[in-house]
């Protein structure tokens, strides 16, 4: 599952464990479908608007109008039926969600965990305005807060923040003590230009030519129609003559983090937050992570996290490189540093702040 999947589940396990009935209405089966069901949670199937940049073209915006109105009959219909105490949407690109509770008078929480500040300005104001019809906002990130009131100033002043919760194994595998052969570097995410990938190839390369041992596995697809993307990948990797693996897509990350040694996080573009890093930091691995955006705040203010200046393969290269040499120190460091994380993100405080701010608690009853 992706990030906002995972913390979709993470929240609605939260509703769960505080006693509420909880029906999740999804757009489509999948893995996300089972594990909320796993969970305890009803699901239901129906259609709705999901704001792709697809949509927002002259060839797209039939099929905006169709699934527009689909969606919104469905919704009010499954709404009508259920008669919720509180509708919570857990993403900016289901518009329709807080306009109908509202119209219902039904108590709703919008949690954006998108957020894109180099986007265009008028495109993230149209995608924040539904969410005005909610009772309250919740961000992931003080860079997700700060993206909405560059957009939506009125939206902003009504947000609070509340950092996502990460799991991880209680006992994770420790990290390698001596650096004997090549160091595994692990990269974790789609398969996409903005994500990427190519500039941990870049820099294993470069790490190469300096005389040190690399492998590298990149842990992720791509979409229908970057196809191209990872032929250019792998093309990248045999011209460079470097040890990288196409792992593909897996749910479990645990198992290929345990493997690796490092764990670079090397997105181009704004990260509303940085799960993955503070996964690798779980993990007990170093982590080396764009100083950007959402990242700088899952990845900061550990010592065993660096960041590196966004988009350049030679500040990751570099970053590794250093590593190598104070390879001991830096596994010293992990312990406190999953620590720290635990702190920050334990999932079960995460689902208890999602719960209180989402169900209000009922009135005593009165006695006379």
């Amino acid at each position: 599952m992706f990030g906002s999947d995972r913390m979709l589940l993470e929240s609605v396990i939260g509703f769960i464990e505080s006693g509420a009935r909880t029906v999740v209405a999804l757009p489509g089966r999948g893995l996300l479908d089972i594990a909320l069901r796993e969970a305890g949670a009803e699901v239901v199937i129906i259609p709705m608007l999901v704001l792709r940049k697809v949509l927002l073209t002259p060839e797209g915006l039939p099929h905006l109008f169709r699934d527009m109105f689909r969606g919104l009959g469905a919704a009010w219909r499954l709404i009508r039926r259920l008669r919720p105490d509180a509708v919570y949407v857990s993403t900016i690109i289901i518009p329709q969600w807080p306009v109908i509770a509202r119209l219902h008078r039904i108590r709703t929480v919008s949690h954006v965990h998108e957020a894109e500040a180099s986007g265009n300005r008028l495109v993230n104001r149209v995608l924040y305005l539904p969410h005005l019809a909610s009772t309250r906002t919740l961000v992931n990130s003080r860079f997700s807060l700060e993206t909405i009131r560059a957009a939506l100033p009125s939206l902003a002043r009504r947000a609070e923040v509340v950092y996502n919760g990460v799991s991880s194994p209680a006992r994770p595998e420790p990290a390698r003590p001596t650096l004997d052969g090549p160091l595994r570097v692990l990269y974790i995410g789609r398969l996409s230009p903005r994500k990427g990938p190519d500039l941990v190839v870049d820099a294993a390369s470069v790490l190469k030519s300096r005389g040190v041992e690399v492998s590298v596995t990149l842990l992720g697809a791509v979409f229908e129609g970057y196809e191209w993307y990872e032929q250019q990948l792998r093309d990248q990797a045999e011209t460079a003559g470097l040890d990288v693996e196409f792992a593909g897509f897996h749910p479990d990350v645990w198992p290929f983090l345990a493997s690796a040694d490092v764990l670079i996080v090397p997105s181009r573009v704004d990260e509303p937050f940085g799960n993955t890093a503070v996964e690798g930091i779980l993990a007990l691995r170093p982590v080396i992570a764009s100083d950007s955006s959402g990242l700088r705040e899952a990845a900061g203010g550990y010592a065993t996290a660096r960041l590196v200046t966004a988009d350049r393969a030679d500040s990751i290269a570099s970053a590794l490189e250093d590593l190598t040499s104070n390879w001991g120190s830096a596994v010293v460091d992990v312990h406190g540093s999953r620590a720290e994380a635990l702190r920050r993100h334990a999932p079960a405080i995460y689902r208890a702040e999602i719960a209180a701010a989402v169900i209000e608690p009922r009135p005593a009853p009165q006695v006379t």
